[in-house]
């Protein structure tokens, strides 16, 4: 019997008279992977601001007492003037080495999980503004790793990595998942990714368009009626159907 991570009952969101959310209820059971998709302007990352706790809300949000939960932001803008390498950074939220190894050997930063030359120069002495889009989404991930969360939240974890990133990021969180007992929320859009990679789909429109199983609640229809005029940027989704 899987145990209940996450409940959300009836979250409701205004924000200066404006409706953002409006009645959304979900639930995320641990070892879930649930993808959250919808068209611009749907409320998705206000959802994760509000299940954060970041953001007034109505409803109820009800987490499992004493759960570890780690964000990765969508986008960390990292101006090459900021001075602060890899390894400061991790060291920032964990001083110790073994752990910082281990979490970039987990995101294939450090393949052989040793310390090698080529590591400790390209890797971790290099400034973050250095490094390629790729390797900085990885060590973002690494660095929501550190101290062992139960749940990750990832807000479009392929934003600003080329496409073909885009298979090993979900195929990394896959692994993670496995790897690290972890429940996984995510923010997408790319529709043919979430329907191989996650177990529960939250439609989201300012309110639930859908939720479930991907294979059984992502109709055409659906789809459709989610992303509207919007959905002819899907089409390569609907050979699926």
């Amino acid at each position: 019997m899987s145990e209940i991570v996450l409940e959300v009952k009836d979250l409701t969101v205004i924000k200066n008279g404006h409706l953002i959310l409006n009645k959304v209820s979900f639930a995320v059971e641990t070892g879930d992977t649930l993808a959250v998709i919808g068209p611009n302007g749907a409320g998705k990352t206000t959802l994760f601001r509000a299940i954060l706790n970041l953001i007034p809300y109505t409803g109820s949000v009800s987490w499992r007492k004493n759960i570890k939960i780690s964000y990765v932001p969508q986008k960390l803008y990292v101006g090459n003037e900021l001075p602060l390498t890899t390894l400061e950074f991790l060291s920032l939220k964990d001083k110790n080495f073994e752990n910082i190894k281990n979490s970039l050997f987990s995101v294939g930063l450090n393949d052989k999980g040793v310390y090698t030359d080529n590591f400790e120069k390209h890797i971790l002495q290099s400034r973050l503004g250095d490094l390629s889009g790729g390797e900085l989404q990885r060590v973002l991930i690494a660095w929501s790793l550190l101290g062992s969360p139960n749940v990750l939240l990832f807000d479009e974890p392929t934003s600003g990595v080329d496409i073909v990133g885009e298979e090993t990021v979900y195929t990394m969180l896959d692994k993670l998942k496995k790897e690290h007992n972890l429940t996984i929320l995510l923010i997408s859009h790319e529709l043919d990714v979430v329907e191989k990679h996650t177990s529960k789909v939250l439609c989201l429109n300012k309110e639930n368009i859908c939720y479930g199983p991907p294979g059984k609640v992502m109709s055409k229809e659906v789809i459709d009626r989610l992303f509207g005029e919007e959905v002819h940027l899907y089409k390569h989704h609907q050979h699926h159907h």
